[in-house]
C-alpha cells in the first residue's frame, strides 16, 4: 500500500482517548504530520474492522490497551503537491477509554503523553485535532 501519491484514498483510523481530565497525545515520527503532536492513530488494515484497528494502532503506537466507545468524527485529510495528491487519507476517529497498560511510546512514534485540556494550546495540534478533543471531552463529561 503506497501512502505517498496514492492510486486511491487510505483508511485511517484515531483514538482520542480522555482519562481522568486528560487526553493521550503522540508526536508523530513520520509524515503525514512528523514532528507534530497529533492524535494515535494509523492505517488500516486488509481485513481488519475499524475498532480492531483503532485497539491495535494505539497498543502499537502507545503501549495501552483501549476500548473505542464511539465514532465521533469522519474526514478527508488530503495533502496536494501542485496539482498531485501526494497524501489522501479518510480517518474515522472514536472516543476511548484506556483499559490497561502502561504509557510507552513506539512504533513510528517520537514522544506520548496525558496533556490536561488547559494545556493543549501549547502542543499547535492542526485545528481539526483540536476540535476534536474538545469534543471528546464533551461526550466524556455526559458518559
Amino acid at each position: 500500500m503506497r501512502r505517498k501519491y496514492p492510486k486511491h484514498p487510505l483508511v485511517g483510523v484515531g483514538g482520542v482517548v480522555i482519562e481522568r481530565g486528560r487526553v493521550l497525545l503522540i508526536r508523530r515520527g513520520s509524515e503525514p504530520l512528523k514532528g507534530q503532536w497529533s492524535i494515535p492513530g494509523g492505517m488500516l488494515e486488509l481485513g481488519e474492522e475499524l475498532t480492531a484497528g483503532v485497539r491495535r494502532e494505539l497498543k502499537e503506537e502507545t503501549g495501552l490497551d483501549v476500548e473505542p466507545l464511539e465514532s465521533i468524527l469522519v474526514f478527508d485529510r488530503i495533502t496536494r503537491d501542485g496539482n498531485r495528491v501526494k497524501y489522501h487519507y479518510v480517518i474515522v476517529d472514536y472516543l476511548c477509554r484506556r483499559i490497561r497498560g502502561r504509557l510507552r511510546p513506539a512504533s513510528d512514534v517520537v514522544d506520548a503523553r496525558w496533556v490536561r485540556r488547559e494545556d493543549l494550546p501549547q502542543y499547535h495540534l492542526t485545528e481539526m485535532a483540536s476540535s476534536l478533543i474538545l469534543r471528546a471531552f464533551e461526550l466524556m463529561r455526559k458518559r
